[in-house]
């Protein structure tokens, strides 16, 4: 079209643009709507033109994850999209408060697994079964999940927690190349196809916390060690050492550079995959030291030495066959590296041992050319089975808890994709058994239909081809082509028809492994070979057979369907989810989307059907005591008025429950909660809605409650409603509480601070008054004490004074009295006298002289003599003096008598002090 634009049409470029502004507009109105659907079950009609549309249209917009009801559809984008599969974007669904209302991921399926962990609806296990055909992105979408889980269910609080979930979430992720080195492939339809089965069981606590995880594999396609088929590859780990080694490495093992095997096809051709440094980085971490990856590398590299060993055809047939003259080297090899003796090994290959009779007499047989290479190929196979299963036991020693320590898991399975190819044999078979088994689990959880296929075993593909033929020739599943010359049958899977070649089918089923060989195994010298071959075994093995047991040997697939048996009773315990990958086109391109091939994928997954189902179908099963565990909230909701017995889900679907059974007591509550529907109905029901045309959203079984989607979503969303008025009325109450303990303690508070400073304050007091009270009685004694000394000191000075006096003196009663008052304030003048600044020499002599009223006369003829300030002041006042006065003083008793106990305006201080103040409270 872009050609005709350009000119090459020879209409006019108007009709050309017009023409393609038709097509345009055309394109979008049909895919606009497609492409914002995110749920299959929207798309009217559901046909699958339709729903091809809707996914090339979302597929083209780079939305890779839609809802088909009950399953996840995943797309391949096979291009990196980092913000796709971010820790951001992980947290956003994993605190989302809805994660379904967000845009379809896997994200979405891993938060609902990982909220039911926690939920009451039973079982509380959980698994996701991610299915498909090879190269639509099983183990990509498992190990985004893996992360998922690492991120959401790691965040303890303590450091010491951090870091044990951080070093478990490591070893998880660890797991996964080492895994995929040794386990997958590069085939016809993907480079990294995982040639083997695994569930993945992540192991939880009580607080959802991930503290281990465990892997259990099915049906490791071993045949792929010695057989490859055309343009497909051999396991990645061959190469990566073969690439990845270092010159010193090469030698140790025997790998020189441009080094051509026969088991390591398409050497040349460089995969991302091929990277040895992330797997030896990984197998460090899981606990695999660097001593013991050499030894493992070593052995992977005298297998491949043993694949070069061919023989030559021996003309004699009791002459055993000899290895060509290039394979000599390589036998020297193997054996060097496998640490086996190279006569012993080469023997063993070449001759097989027959016990028969009953003494077990040993008979020796020279082999064919071809049971030589059968028995080089089971030799290498069984060494590699070994291997790989050593490696799943270190890897579940380093993740895997103690069963103390979780409580519950969520399983991831990851298997084969449908596989349909020219030539399919026992592999096939086994594979696409599998996934029809899952396909009937998957049908019956939520289709409720079974369908079973069993074929018997003969012991030649002749009597198998007819054994097939006369048990199930009435068969619709079962049929063969009568054209073909090889003998054959053909299943008709629900993927569409398979044809499987009967040919070596018997002998690949019983999967033989002469004695000789284990035997051959127990005498190497290697350490790893040792372990996995010990000369004492505990438990006898499929490969050593007891001579004279009658019990039936286990086959390929005995085993097979025993440990699928063992899966699917462990997916039946558990709650299911599904993940359908699609592989938009098999050349692995971005932005390409092959309608033919999708279409194919989605006729074989049966996804039209279950989206009719999952639309018109009640998918969601709840028993009755579950359902009114978890939804006995939505009786708050039922108005007060009862609904009567007019009510629209008052008996619609009930059973008749038996008056003596548990379910009688479980009636009422279950009507309880059917009288709030029409409550959630009305709230989530659009003005245009009319209630006649809505489909009946639940019905009531005799043990369980059947309810859509919607439905669910519906009581999901009231549950919520309910939890957040309670959960509001408890924040309301605990407000309350908290603001009146807050002012409780308020008010306590305030009281404790009154009665703290009242307490303070009368001790204060109580202080003040004890010191006021010493105070007062030690000046009472002062002033007794100063009383008494005063009175001793004077002596009866007054009579004496005024009996002594001249008669000739008259005195009249003011002088008198003014007399005596000088004479009561003879410290005055000691103070006086006693000055040392402000007062000079003669006036204190005048000052003394008329204090003491001396007689009148000339100055001259009296002598004072005053104390010097270097004298202990007056020493004894007795009489009145008749000459000359000389003061003798003495320190005072009191002590700090000369210390003044608060600041004063006087210069004087101390025991004067007291005095002055005494004399001037007595004159007041």
């Amino acid at each position: 079209m872009l050609q005709q634009v350009n000119g090459h049409n020879p209409r006019s470029d108007g009709q050309a643009r017009e023409y393609l502004r038709e097509d345009l507009q055309e394109f979008l109105d049909g895919e606009v709507l497609l492409y914002q659907l995110d749920d299959l079950t929207r798309v009217n009609p559901v046909t699958l033109e339709t729903v091809l549309r809707c996914l090339q249209a979302r597929y083209m917009a780079d939305r890779f994850y839609t809802n088909a009801g009950c399953t996840l559809v995943a797309l391949n984008p096979f291009k990196p999209i980092p913000q796709l599969y971010s820790p951001e974007l992980m947290r956003e669904y994993h605190a989302a408060p809805q994660p379904q209302k967000l845009k379809p991921h896997v994200f979405t399926v891993g938060e609902q697994t990982y909220r039911n962990v926690k939920s009451l609806i039973e079982p509380v296990n959980q698994s996701i079964v991610v299915s498909g055909e090879s190269g639509a992105g099983k183990t990509w979408t498992s190990r985004c999940l893996m992360k998922f889980y690492a991120v959401v269910a790691a965040s303890p609080a303590s450091w010491e927690t951090h870091k044990i979930a951080e070093r478990i979430e490591q070893r998880i992720l660890n797991s996964n190349p080492v895994m995929e080195a040794f386990g997958n492939a590069c085939t016809l339809r993907n480079n990294n196809s995982s040639r083997f089965g695994k569930f993945i069981q992540l192991q939880l606590n009580r607080a959802q916390q991930m503290t281990g995880a465990a892997v259990q594999t099915y049906l490791l396609e071993k045949t792929r060690v010695a057989c490859q088929a055309s343009s497909e590859r051999n396991f990645h780990i061959f190469y990566q050492i073969c690439k990845g080694a270092s010159e010193d490495e090469r030698l140790q093992w025997h790998l020189p550079e441009g080094a051509a095997f026969s088991w390591l096809p398409n050497p040349e051709r460089s995969l991302e995959e091929d990277c040895f440094e992330v797997t030896r980085e990984a197998m460090l971490h899981l606990g695999i030291d660097t001593p013991t990856q050499n030894n493992i590398f070593k052995v992977l590299a005298g297998l491949l030495h043993l694949g070069n060993i061919q023989f030559a055809a021996s003309e004699d047939e009791a002459q055993p066959c000899q290895p060509m003259d290039d394979a000599k080297c390589s036998v020297r090899t193997a054996s060097l590296l496998l640490g086996l003796p190279e006569d012993v090994l080469l023997e063993t290959v070449q001759i097989r041992t027959i016990r028969a009779g009953r003494q077990q007499q040993v008979f020796r047989k020279p082999c064919p050319r071809a049971e030589c290479d059968t028995r080089r190929d089971c030799l290498a196979k069984l060494i590699y089975a070994r291997l790989f299963d050593w490696l799943v036991s270190v890897i579940n020693s380093s993740i895997c808890a103690d069963t103390d320590s979780w409580t519950t898991f969520i399983g991831l399975l990851d298997v084969y994709g449908f596989e349909s190819f020219p030539d399919n044999s026992l592999e096939q078979l086994c594979i696409n058994y599998a996934n029809e088994k899952l396909q009937q689990h998957f049908v019956a959880h939520y289709l409720r239909a079974q369908q079973e296929c069993r074929l018997n075993r003969p012991s030649s593909a002749a009597q198998l081809q007819t054994r097939i033929e006369t048990a199930l020739a009435g068969s619709p599943c079962l049929g063969h082509n009568k054209l073909s010359r090889e003998p054959s049958f053909i299943v008709v899977h629900y993927a569409g028809p398979v044809r499987y070649h009967t040919a070596g089918l018997v002998e690949k089923n019983k999967d033989p492994v002469p004695p000789e060989l284990t035997r051959l195994l127990q005498q190497s010298q290697d350490p790893l070979l040792m372990g996995l071959f010990p000369t004492n075994p505990k438990e006898k093995t499929q490969e050593e057979p007891s001579g004279q047991s009658r019990n039936p040997v286990l086959t390929v697939v005995s085993k097979f369907k025993a440990s699928l048996e063992q899966l699917l009773q462990v997916l039946h315990s558990t709650t299911p989810h599904y993940i359908r990958c699609i592989k938009p086109n098999s050349q692995g391109q971005a932005q390409t989307f092959v309608q033919e091939e999708v279409l194919s994928q989605l006729e074989a997954c049966g996804l039209v059907e279950t989206i009719h189902i999952s639309a018109a179908g009640f998918p969601i099963r709840i028993s009755h005591q579950n359902f009114v565990e978890r939804y006995k909230l939505l009786r708050r909701l039922r108005p007060h008025t009862s609904s009567g017995p007019h009510s629209p889900y008052t008996a619609k679907g009930l059973p008749e429950w038996c008056p003596h059974s548990e379910e009688a007591m479980l009636e009422p509550l279950i009507q309880d909660i059917l009288h709030t529907l029409p409550v959630l109905t009305q709230a989530a029901a659009t003005p245009g809605d009319s209630a006649e045309a809505m489909p009946a959203p639940m019905h009531c079984g005799r043990t369980k409650v059947f309810i859509t989607d919607s439905m669910l979503e519906l009581l999901e969303c009231g549950r919520a409603q309910v939890l957040e008025q309670c959960a509001r009325c408890i924040q309301g109450g605990w407000r309350r509480h908290r603001h009146r303990e807050q002012a409780r303690q308020r008010r306590a508070a305030m009281l404790i601070q009154a009665a703290i400073r009242s307490w303070l304050t009368r001790k204060h007091i109580q202080r003040l008054h004890a010191a006021a009270t010493v105070i007062k009685h030690a000046w009472q004694k002062w002033r007794i004490r100063m009383a008494y000394l005063a009175a001793k000191e004077l002596d009866g000075v007054e009579e004496k004074h005024f009996s002594q006096a001249p008669c000739s003196l008259s005195t009249s009663p003011l002088q008198t009295r003014f007399l005596e008052a000088i004479i009561r304030l003879w410290p005055l003048g000691l103070v006086l006298a006693n000055t040392a600044m402000g007062v000079s020499s003669f006036q204190r002599k005048l000052v003394v002289w008329a204090c003491l009223h001396l007689p009148r006369g000339s100055p001259s003829s009296y002598s004072v003599q005053t104390a010097q300030q270097d004298q202990a002041g007056v020493t004894s006042i007795r009489a009145l003096p008749q000459g000359s006065i000389k003061f003798h003083c003495r320190k005072s008793p009191l002590r700090y008598a000369d210390i003044c106990p608060e600041p004063s305006p006087y210069s004087v201080t101390g025991f004067n002090q007291i005095l002055l103040e005494r004399h001037r409270l007595i004159h007041m």
